[in-house]
């Protein structure tokens, strides 16, 4: 294996430069792009991916193309020296925290956009198809900049890992997508970098939408319910004890976010709210043979 030595590079030359120094040593590369603010969840990606490769390439910058609220940008919360500590014990090798101006140089003019059910739905539907536009070119520059064998992406953000396993393919892009497991805190809310912006009784108001996402799930897995309309109903009800009103709160097939028509096979159940000023995101898929309900995806 190579040596492995931390370093922060800010430019994509000298990025491409350092790789592919240690692919000439024989290392293979994995790849966690992220906005900074990192959490467990994200420890636990970089820590699979080295356990899998020799170079971990960490990238930390808050894309602005994926924020449709000048607020919202404004709030995301920003500690570079803290993420660099936490990418490295994590098992980083490099991280890559470029400028706007490097991803984005004067004159860019360019789009990846993915468009239909993958897109349009959910958070597409809710914060507008710009939002995975925005997203899907940044991590098309960053893919392009890092050449990674395998690229991690966390499992709480289910529709936008399907939407770059879609660009992946179409565009034909060498990289392998993995989705690891949503981490969840023992009371089971979702780690995300925007948690660090609630109260702590926007905390406790918080956990009702882990607990919603199971309430229907459990609904479909033990046969109470025969619809996806009224495992959705015991969801919301759950939302609305703790007086919470989702941005959406659907029952989708997994592979395409249509709604569900039936209760068969896999389901991906998703919820988007805002808690204590903070929209909040989460999902969960279940089985509708009547196993039990998995908290992952």
């Amino acid at each position: 294996m190579t040596e492995r030595i931390v370093q922060t590079i800010r430019t994509v030359p000298q990025l491409r430069e350092e790789i592919a120094g240690r692919r000439a040593a024989g290392a293979t590369v994995g790849f966690v792009p992220t906005m900074g603010a990192l959490h467990a969840g994200h420890s636990a990606l970089i820590e699979r991916a080295a356990s899998e490769h020799e170079v971990v390439v960490v990238s930390i910058f808050v894309n602005p193309a994926q924020f449709n609220r000048a607020d919202d940008l404004e709030q995301y919360p920003r500690n570079e020296p803290a993420d660099v500590k936490a990418a490295t014990a994590a098992g980083a090798t490099i991280c890559f925290a470029p400028s706007v101006a490097e991803i984005y140089p004067q004159g860019f003019a360019s789009s990846v956009q993915v468009r239909g059910p993958l897109t349009e739905t959910l958070e597409g539907k809710e914060r507008g198809v710009g939002h995975f536009d925005g997203m899907a070119t940044v991590v098309t520059v960053l893919l392009n900049a890092v050449a990674p064998d395998v690229a991690y992406f966390g499992a709480k953000d289910a529709q936008q890992a399907l939407v770059v396993r879609r660009f992946v393919t179409d565009l034909q892009i060498p990289v392998e997508i993995v989705t690891a497991d949503t981490v969840r805190d023992a009371n089971g809310l979702a780690l995300s970098s925007r948690n660090a912006r609630l109260s702590a009784g926007g905390i406790e108001q918080a956990l009702a939408i882990s607990a919603a996402l199971q309430a229907a799930a459990n609904a479909i897995s033990d046969g109470s319910t025969d619809s996806p309309e009224a495992a959705g109903a015991a969801g919301i009800e759950r939302l609305r004890l703790a007086g919470i009103t989702p941005e959406y709160f659907a029952i989708t097939d997994p592979a395409t976010l249509e709604p569900a028509r039936q209760l068969s096979g896999t389901l991906l159940i998703a919820c988007a709210a805002t808690v204590d000023g903070v929209r909040l995101i989460d999902n969960l898929t279940v089985s509708a043979n009547r196993e039990a309900a998995t908290a992952s995806c």
